[in-house]
């Protein structure tokens, strides 16, 4: 019997880079042919470095460390560099927020040769007792201000399958938490609650800005309560074996806090899906109860939606009480199949005027990310 798609997904992650372009589709621009000599390619070595400041991070000892969580722990002060060489990094790493204007660059062009990876869920059970939660489950948790990102795959390899009945499914890929915090040419790789574009706090409201990155979920795979831009960005839907029809689940889930005039922007980008068609919804609100005050904030604009999304009702409620209609959500100008307007009170879009507001420069104000 042939494995499962879930199995198979592991699988593939796991082979390392070789087999890794199974799993993402043009996330990035291919390898160049000719790259430079050595496993950190174009950004120095440890005999040679960048910066002074500059780290360097090497599976089989070659660089300063072997682990990114012990490079993260050296690299104290402001506007550290760590240059991760290609490998998987089977480890969970977490970022304080002192460690302002950090930078990670994976060494090489293509995210797919580095990866950061762990498959701790909300349900698995911690060593000291009690379970990790949905916070607590990501591989990769990054607080500080300034943080960026480019060519690195970030992923939770945890299946259901491992915790059979559990409900504590959530497993989380990356949760960001800091202002001006940069990805470009990244992947997100998770099942559910992949990406948690987030802030340190309520009243904090925290710019993030993903460019030409890869997502991938089923369950409200991108969510949290960030101003955060999606430029350029492929989002995926896999395949539920679990599950026998729709919905599968959803892509956006923002828990953008009433305050903050700025939630969730994905513009110029597109999703498709593995999944069969009009089995996946594009967003649903989600209202924390540690927040009953959210009103969360979707726009989607000039984006390719396919065919798995729910063109009819591509909106639901996730909580009894707040319905989506009383939230903001809307779209631009979006095509494909997904977007097609068939019941127009069920797809609010936006006038000319009123998208003129929704742009990357209305939400990230005087940041300017470098694409």
């Amino acid at each position: 019997m042939s494995p499962s798609p879930s199995l198979s997904r592991r699988h593939l992650l796991l082979s390392g880079a070789a087999a890794g372009t199974a799993l993402a589709l043009s996330a990035a621009p291919a390898a160049a042919a000719h790259r430079p000599r050595g496993p950190f390619g174009r950004y120095g070595s440890p005999s040679a470095r960048l910066t002074p400041g500059t780290l360097y991070v090497h599976p089989g000892g070659a660089g300063d460390f072997t682990t990114v969580q012990a490079a993260v722990t050296a690299a104290t002060g402001v506007g550290r560099v760590l240059v991760i060489a290609p490998g998987t990094y089977r480890e969970t790493v977490s970022v304080d927020a002192d460690r302002t204007d950090m930078t990670w660059l994976g060494a090489s062009e293509n995210p797919r040769d580095v990866v950061i990876v762990y498959n701790n869920a909300a349900g698995t059970p911690k060593p000291g007792g009690g379970t990790h939660g949905t916070s607590g489950s990501a591989t990769t948790t990054v607080r500080p201000d300034g943080f960026t990102a480019r060519r690195i795959t970030f992923a939770n390899d945890w299946l259901r399958t491992d915790l059979p009945g559990t409900s504590g499914t959530q497993a989380v890929a990356l949760k960001v938490q800091g202002d001006r915090s940069a990805f470009t040419h990244c992947r997100f790789l998770g099942h559910q609650d992949t990406l948690y574009a987030d802030s340190l706090s309520l009243e904090t409201f925290a710019r993030q800005y993903f460019s030409h990155c890869y997502v991938e979920g089923d369950v409200d795979f991108v969510f949290g309560r960030a101003t955060a831009v999606f430029e350029h960005c492929h989002f995926r839907t896999l395949i539920r074996p679990d599950l026998t029809g729709a919905p599968y689940g959803f892509v956006f889930a923002p828990s953008t806090a009433g305050a903050n005039p700025r939630g969730y922007l994905v513009t110029r980008s597109r999703i498709s899906s593995e999944a069969p068609d009009g089995y996946y919804k594009l967003a649903r609100p989600w209202v924390p109860s540690s927040d009953r005050t959210a009103r969360p904030m979707l726009t989607v604009r000039e984006t390719h939606l396919g065919a798995g999304i729910d063109a009819v009702a591509p909106y639901t409620n996730m909580a009894s009480g707040y319905p989506w209609q009383d939230q903001r959500f809307a779209e631009y100008r979006n095509t494909g199949p997904g977007a097609e307007i068939t019941v127009p009170e069920n797809r609010p879009q936006l006038s000319r005027a009123e998208a003129a507001a929704h742009t990357r420069e209305s939400h990230l104000g005087d940041w300017r990310p470098r694409a």
